[in-house]
């Protein structure tokens, strides 16, 4: 990774925090996002106590707001004409519904809109990083999450995308996004055909003492806590699928341990993913 750049999204913490923290063991120069810079460079600081040689940049974004990420992507292009790894690892379980100051549902907002709109102002970047050797291609890798195959397989419902219907709970407001994420990296594969870029979905499973679930608390909180995996062994697979040259050749695939897994219902639905991404589209802006 000497000489590549990458761009960790919610690397304050958790998950994200290991694999920012591997990717810079890798040579890379990581991008650290945070909410706030003073929280990057927090992390930051961390990063560097475990990888002395690590070379380190800190970069604001919510990710839940469309004004900081167009922000924060036009000051990382300021400083970058190549960017050849992206992953996007921000996300939020809330417990109570919330209105972002675009008029999105928090959840949707930064778990699914916050994916799709930093990547798209992106991928020039990544087009550009992405090597003619395919031994070297950009790679994005969403963490995501697998869902229900069962009778009750995860859905989206396009008529309510914001949760504005019935009770609102994260039980469900947040699959659906979990759902979206495998869409848009099997959307952004089909769009980003023979650009040299490879884009994939990864099931981490349970990562224990994770701030993601700090709003949520009570048994969900404690079952993680108590039966996750430590959030180093969790980086392992969005490592290996940033890194590895066995995984240069994979695009639109959902991961877990390395191995594939299926996209049952929904997740195997051109269509859904299409009108998923028209939506992310219309409510972006983006032309």
């Amino acid at each position: 990774m000497n000489g590549r750049t990458a761009l960790v999204t919610g690397a304050t913490g958790g998950l994200a925090k290991a694999i920012a923290t591997a990717l810079a063991r890798e040579g890379a120069t990581v991008v650290v996002v945070g909410r706030t810079k003073a929280r990057a460079e927090e992390a930051m600081r961390d990063i560097g106590a475990a990888v002395p040689a690590a070379t380190l940049e800190p970069l604001a974004c919510d990710l839940s707001s469309q004004s900081s990420i167009r922000s924060a992507a036009e000051d990382f292009l300021s400083r970058h004409d190549e960017l050849h790894v992206l992953v996007n690892a921000a996300g939020v379980f809330r417990k109570e519904r919330h209105v972002t100051a675009d008029g999105l549902e928090l959840t949707f907002a930064t778990n699914v809109m916050g994916y799709f709109l930093l990547t798209n102002l992106l991928l020039e970047a990544l087009k550009r990083g992405g090597s003619t050797d395919d031994r070297m291609p950009s790679r994005i890798v969403n963490i995501a999450s697998k869902y229900s195959g069962g009778p009750s397989v995860t859905k989206i419902d396009f008529d309510d995308l914001q949760t504005a219907q019935g009770t609102y709970s994260y039980l469900r407001s947040t699959p659906p996004t979990m759902l979206g994420r495998v869409l848009l990296t099997q959307e952004f594969t089909e769009r980003l055909r023979g650009s040299n870029v490879v884009v994939n979905a990864v099931h981490p499973g349970l990562v224990k003492h994770t701030g993601l679930l700090q709003d949520v608390g009570g048994p969900f909180r404690w079952v993680t806590n108590t039966f996750g995996k430590p959030a180093e062994k969790a980086a392992d697979t969005p490592v290996w699928l940033a890194t590895a040259p066995e995984a240069a050749s994979v695009s639109g695939k959902l991961w877990a341990k390395r191995k594939e897994l299926p996209t049952p219902g929904m997740g195997s639905d051109p269509a859904a993913r299409k009108r998923l991404w028209e939506e992310c589209t219309r409510l972006s802006k983006i032309l």
